[in-house]
C-alpha cells in the first residue's frame, strides 16, 4: 500500500506532540509543587535568647520559605526558646513548624511526643559523630573505672558529644558522677566529679596540665589535636557513632507541608544559592535521608540514651 507523504507527516506529528504532552505530563508530576504556604517557622533553642539569631540562619529559614510557596510575600521566621522543653511548648502551640538540633535534645523532645524526625543535618561537614574519653598517660590510668575519686572535665550542660554521651558511658559502667562547681571542689572516693570547662580546648589543656583526670568531647575535636598532644594523651573509651544534626517537624505539620518542606531540604545542596548558604550556617554540606527510616532512628535515639546503669 502506498502512503502519500503529507499523510506520513500529518500521522508523524500527531504522534509526536501526544509523546511530548506525555512527557511533559509526567515531569510535571514529578516536579515538585509550591504550596499556598502563609508563613513558615523554624524553632532554634538558644541559651541566652537575648543574643542576636545567626544571620545565616534567618537566610536559611528564608531559603526554604521561599521554596516552599508559592505565596509572594512569605518570609521565614526563627523563633527562639531558651530549653527543649520551651521548644516543646511552642510546637505543642503551633508557633513552630520545625527545628534543627542535636540528638539528645531531639531524643528529649520527640520523647515527649511533640515532633517527627524528618531528616538528617551534615553539620560541619559530618553525618556522624562521636565521644572520646581521654586521659594523660602519665597519670597510669587504663580504665574508666579507675576515674573514682577523680574529676572530669565536660564540655557544657548542653553538649551532647562533651557531656550527654560520656556521662551515660560512665553511667552505666555504674559509676556515680557528681557536679562540682570547680576544680578545687572535693571528690569522695565512691564518686566521679565532673564540672563544665566551657570548650574542648579548655579540656584538653586541664587533662595536659594534670589538672583533672580525664576530658570528654567528640571525635571530630580529638582530629584537631595536634600530634604532640595527641602522643601525650590515651583514649579511655568511645561511644557509639550518632547522627550529626537532626531535623524534625511538628508532629501536626500538614503531610503537604511536610512532604516539600523534605524535598526542599534534601535538594538544597545541588542549588548553587542553596549549596552557599549551607555552607555559611555552621558549614553545613547538606541534608540527607534518615538511614533506616524515621522509626529506626527513633529507636536508635532511645537505645543511645536510654539509662541502663544501676538504679
Amino acid at each position: 500500500m502506498k502512503i502519500e507523504p503529507r499523510c506520513f507527516l500529518s500521522k508523524c506529528a500527531v504522534v509526536v506532540f501526544f509523546f511530548s504532552v506525555a512527557i511533559a505530563g509526567n515531569a510535571a508530576e514529578k516536579a515538585p509543587q509550591p504550596l499556598s504556604v502563609k508563613s513558615l517557622t523554624m524553632g532554634l533553642v538558644f541559651q541566652n535568647p537575648s543574643e542576636p539569631v545567626p544571620e545565616p540562619l534567618r537566610e536559611f529559614v528564608n531559603y526554604v520559605a521561599r521554596k516552599i510557596s508559592s505565596t509572594p510575600t512569605i518570609t521565614g521566621t526563627v523563633l527562639v526558646a531558651p530549653t527543649a522543653s520551651q521548644l516543646v511548648k511552642l510546637l505543642e502551640e503551633r508557633r513552630v513548624d520545625f527545628y534543627m538540633e542535636s540528638p539528645h535534645a531531639t531524643y528529649l523532645i520527640s520523647q515527649l511526643g511533640s515532633a517527627t524526625l524528618l531528616v538528617r543535618r551534615w553539620k560541619g561537614g559530618m553525618k556522624e559523630y562521636r565521644s572520646i574519653i581521654f586521659t594523660n598517660k602519665e597519670i597510669g590510668i587504663s580504665r574508666v573505672e579507675e576515674l573514682l575519686g577523680k574529676m572530669i572535665a565536660f564540655e557544657d550542660a548542653g553538649s551532647t558529644s562533651g557531656y550527654f554521651m560520656p556521662k551515660l558511658l560512665l553511667l552505666n559502667k555504674r559509676l556515680i558522677l557528681t557536679e562540682k562547681p570547680g576544680l578545687d571542689a572535693k571528690v569522695a572516693t565512691k564518686e566521679v566529679g565532673y564540672f563544665f570547662a566551657g570548650s574542648d580546648k579548655n579540656i584538653l589543656n586541664l587533662v595536659l596540665a594534670k589538672n583533672v583526670a580525664a576530658g570528654a568531647f567528640s571525635n571530630d575535636d580529638y582530629a584537631g589535636v595536634g600530634e604532640k598532644e595527641k602522643s601525650a594523651i590515651s583514649i579511655l573509651a568511645e561511644s557509639a557513632s550518632l547522627p550529626r544534626h537532626l531535623v524534625s517537624i511538628r508532629k501536626d505539620l500538614p503531610a503537604p507541608v511536610a512532604k516539600r518542606l523534605k524535598e526542599v531540604l534534601l535538594a538544597m545542596h545541588e542549588d548553587v544559592e542553596g549549596r552557599a548558604i549551607l555552607q555559611r550556617a555552621d558549614n553545613t554540606t547538606k541534608f540527607d535521608l534518615l538511614p533506616g527510616g524515621e522509626e529506626s532512628m527513633r529507636k536508635k535515639l532511645v537505645e543511645l540514651f536510654r539509662f541502663r546503669g544501676k538504679k
